[in-house]
Order: structure tokens, then sequence, then C-alpha cells
């Protein structure tokens, strides 16, 4: 598998391509199936239906990998925490997380909860490619416990900032809680299939340095190690969104650095990439306009060149309104210019 020769960084014939949030309303065939599923949650709980969506960028797009159609908050879904998606709102939990009593309210053992998961994994690996990778995820400690403590998306995460300074103890003891479930659950994705992993750090940028490598990086380097150790040659990818100023303090045992869009290229590189093999950037926006497109890529390109070391994608996840033209014509333009 190219993906994975790549995120262990072995020599390719050219630097493999794949994009976040690659599965989505862009592509038409996306919200006929999301229809038939009749809500968000139904669609990640049924295994047929998450099975389609996350093959349809392999068939549509001919990316290197596919990523599991899932959504971070199902752990927490099961913890059990009412979730429900409301249009036009996002995700909002029925209840919260804000002191010791809610904490011990928590069920134990949602990885054993969460069989439509590994199911779909199964089912996706079964009929996908050999030569393509299937990457399973989760959510970071830190951007799950501001999920359950908000209770929702959040701009200036008050609650759990608040906990942070006011209880570290009690937040400590909920980020440990679910670095727990997070490590058997992807213990259980690669069990099922899944050939690389991937830890999404949505909101990194929330929180001073300091604080950022004390309540969120050490519970990603944990699960990382953890997961190193038991499968090492399964690659373990850490993607921390808008911490660009913090690659100086960034460490630990793992195979891929996502980066940003908002984090130049050059600076990932010199900093992390003797380390890590890079993951990224391509400003999603870019997509919109095709010279605007090969602008972005040829940038990259002259940073990272075509050697080992590099996987191509976007800085963040696709926009619902890119054109799917433009989302082919990338993944064409990327291997005809990094071939070997």
């Amino acid at each position: 598998m190219i993906f994975i020769d790549a995120a262990l960084r072995k020599e390719t014939p050219y630097t493999p391509i794949w994009m976040m949030r690659q599965a989505g309303r862009y592509l038409s065939e996306y919200k006929e199936t999301r229809a038939k599923a009749g809500s968000f949650l139904n669609l990640c709980q049924n295994v047929e239906l998450a099975a389609e969506v996350t093959l349809q960028p392999i068939d549509i797009l001919d990316v290197d990998a596919a990523i599991l159609f899932s959504d971070i908050l199902v752990v927490p879904y099961e913890m059990g925490l009412g979730l429900e998606f409301l249009a036009g709102e996002g995700p909002k939990f029925q209840n919260t997380i804000r002191s010791i009593e809610d904490l011990n309210q928590l069920r134990e053992g949602a990885s054993n909860r969460l069989d439509y998961v590994y199911d779909a994994i199964s089912s996706i690996r079964s009929k996908l490619s050999k030569d393509k990778a299937l990457i399973g995820f989760c959510g970071s400690p830190w951007t799950l416990a501001t999920y359950m403590i908000e209770g929702e998306g959040s701009k200036t995460y008050t609650h759990s900032k608040k906990m942070l300074y006011a209880n570290p103890k009690l937040l400590a003891t909920l980020l440990e809680k679910i670095t727990s479930e997070l490590k058997a659950y992807l213990e259980n994705q690669i069990k099922a299939g899944a050939n690389a992993v991937m830890i999404f750090d949505s909101w990194a940028s929330a929180l001073e340095r300091e604080a950022y490598l004390k309540f969120s990086w050490n519970y990603m380097k944990e699960i990382a190690y953890d997961l190193k150790k038991k499968f090492p040659h399964i690659p373990v990818i850490l993607f921390p969104k808008g911490v660009g100023s913090y690659l100086d303090h960034l460490d630990g045992e793992f195979d891929v650095f996502g980066v940003d869009w908002g984090t130049p290229m050059e600076l990932a590189k010199a900093k992390l990439g003797n380390r890590y093999v890079l993951q990224g950037n391509l400003e999603p926006a870019r997509l919109y306009d095709y010279e605007a497109m090969e602008e972005g890529v040829d940038r990259i390109i002259s940073v990272m060149g075509r050697e080992a070391g590099h996987i191509f994608n976007l800085g963040h996840g696709m926009i619902p309104d890119l054109p799917r033209e433009n989302a082919i014509a990338l993944v064409q333009m990327v291997r005809q210019k990094t071939k070997r």
C-alpha cells in the first residue's frame, strides 16, 4: 500500500494523497446515502451505509487511502451522554460534565459498545482494493472533553477552561477516562482491519502552550505510545490543528504529523520533518479555483520535494460546496507532479 509505505518513510512511486472529509456533502452520492440513513447518527451506526460513504471517494477520486466514515463523538455518546445532531447547529449533548458527580455518571467500557464501528471497518476492508489503505480514527482526549464539558461546539471554551484552571484535577480525571477508552477503541479498530489510525485534535488551538502540552498533547502521546508498542507496523497520525507556534515542543512515538493550512510547510519541515512524515497542507478553499489549487500544490511540492517524508492532504477538511471536478483533478495533479 503506497499510503502505508509513505507513512513509514519508505520510497514510493509518487506522493500519496487523500483528503480529510473526503466523504462529505460536496459529493451528491454522499447526500443520497445520508438521506437514506435518516439522521447523521444513524449513518454512523449503519454498517452498510457507513461502508458505502467511506468507499465513495475511492471510486470517485481514486485517493490512496479511505478513512472510516464515523464521528469522533460516538465515544462520549457510548460513555452515556445523549447525543443529537441538529440541522444547522451541529452536535449537542443532553448532559454535560461539570462536576465529579457528573463524571461519576459516565459509563465504563464504551469501546465495547462500538461494534458498529468495528463491523464497518471489517466490511470496508473486505471491499477495498488491496493497494488502498484504510484509516481508522478518533478525536483527541482534549477535543472530546471540550464537547462533553460544553455540551456542544464552542468558540470560547468557557466551562472547559474554567475547569482547567479552577479544578485541574477534575479535568485530568476526565481526560484519563477518555484516554483509556480511546486506547481500547483504536486497538479494536486495528484488530478489525484498519491499516493506520489518526487522532484529530480539532480544538488544540484553544489552549496556551503550557496548558496544551499538559492537558492535550501528553494524552495524545500516551495513546500513540501504547499503540506503537502493541502494533509497531501500524502508522499513527497525530493532527493538532492550530499549534504551529508550539512545534519546537512536540515530541512522541508516532509516525505522521498532520500539518494544518495555517502552519507554513517550511516551518513544519524545519521543526519536525527529520523525525516525522508530514501530511498536508493545502488550504481547502484553493479548490474553488483550478489555478489557485495548482499554485498551492506547486508551493507544497517545492518545499517537500518528491522524496519520502510527505503525504499530500488538505490542511483541514473538504468544504461542502467545493467542486468535485477540482477534487478529482487534485489527485491526478499530485500524482503527475510527484512521480519519481
